[in-house]
């Protein structure tokens, strides 16, 4: 893969406060990378910073070969963006914003208007395209925004929030359009909804203030929760004391939960020393002591679980 984003030791001074100090990191082509944290972590600065909007107190950022100090408009030339909020002109429609925008771009005449259609159908604008913005929900303004990101096809898409304001099935719609471009194209999305990263990353940035946290797969990340290989044990409630009692004391575990299941079941969480493997120890354990289990599951590990642990630990 080759590499479209290059971040070195980029920081971001607002007087006395440091929203972004010393960042680096790198994205290649076929990658998709999420860029988390909490509010007010530096997620945004650091976005318009790569983007051009903003400029670094120090450090660099190049993007397709291109410095964004030293060479902006060949920046902003190589990447799609989706600002925070998603601005557009409220008095415009959907058609006479991708116009202005395909019109910005250096477009005219039939690519001008393929290059509209193709934007416009990808994200579903079709039966809004001539209603105002301000008229708009928060999820259409959102498709018209990513619209005016995707027209140029860009090599690099940096997005922020993409499916904020967006119900469940345009969330998926959404994921599934980032899912097929992101072969031929470096993808930076900033969020803070742990389930997209899972969805459609293959890489996750963590960031809190203003620092780079963590930098893994979400996968690799998730494995670092204290739920990693946990084992999840469905009883019935007159059996889950005597359960409970019998997995605290298994070597391998190192803590029980209990939540609620469904039809009014009772679920065991057994949290292992260590990430070590339980599945036989609590298998071997329900059948010696006789306990009907109404499920088992092992759990791979939660990346919120990660997530709150790291960007709490600076406090």
């Amino acid at each position: 893969m080759s590499e479209l984003i290059s971040i070195r030791n980029l920081t971001k001074r607002f007087g006395p406060i440091v929203a972004v100090d010393d960042v680096s990191f790198t994205v290649s082509r076929g990658e998709v990378l999420g860029f988390l944290g909490p509010n007010g972590a530096g997620k945004s600065t650091t976005m318009k910073m790569i983007t051009g909007f903003l400029t670094p107190t120090s450090g660099t950022a190049v993007v397709c070969g291109h410095d964004v100090l030293d060479e902006p408009v060949a920046v902003k030339r190589k990447i799609g963006y989706l600002p925070e909020g998603a601005p557009a002109y409220p008095d415009m429609t959907p058609a006479a914003f991708l116009d202005f925008i395909a019109g910005i771009r250096g477009y005219s005449g039939a690519e001008r208007r393929r290059r509209i259609a193709e934007a416009t159908e990808r994200v579903h604008l079709d039966h809004v395209l001539h209603q105002p913005i301000e008229t708009l929900s928060k999820g259409f303004k959102r498709r018209v925004g990513l619209a005016q990101a995707m027209l140029h096809d860009a090599e690099v898409l940096i997005l922020d929030e993409p499916t904020d304001g967006l119900d469940p099935n345009q969330k998926h719609e959404v994921r599934d359009l980032i899912a097929r471009m992101a072969p031929d194209k470096a993808i930076v999305i900033s969020t803070h909804i742990l389930e997209e990263v899972e969805a459609v990353c293959t890489r996750a940035v963590i960031i809190a203030r203003g620092r780079i946290v963590a930098d893994g797969t979400p996968e690799g990340l998730a494995e670092q929760s204290r739920y990693h290989n946990a084992v999840a044990l469905s009883v019935r409630p007159d059996h889950a004391a005597a359960a409970r009692d019998g997995l605290a004391k298994l070597p391998r575990v190192q803590e029980v939960e209990e939540t609620r299941g469904v039809n009014g079941s009772v679920v065991l969480i057994a949290l292992p020393h260590g990430g070590q493997a339980l599945l036989s120890d609590v298998s071997q354990f329900a059948k010696a002591a006789q306990i009907p289990v109404e499920g088992i599951r092992v759990e791979r590990g939660r990346l919120d679980d990660v997530f709150r642990r790291i960007t709490t630990e600076l406090d």
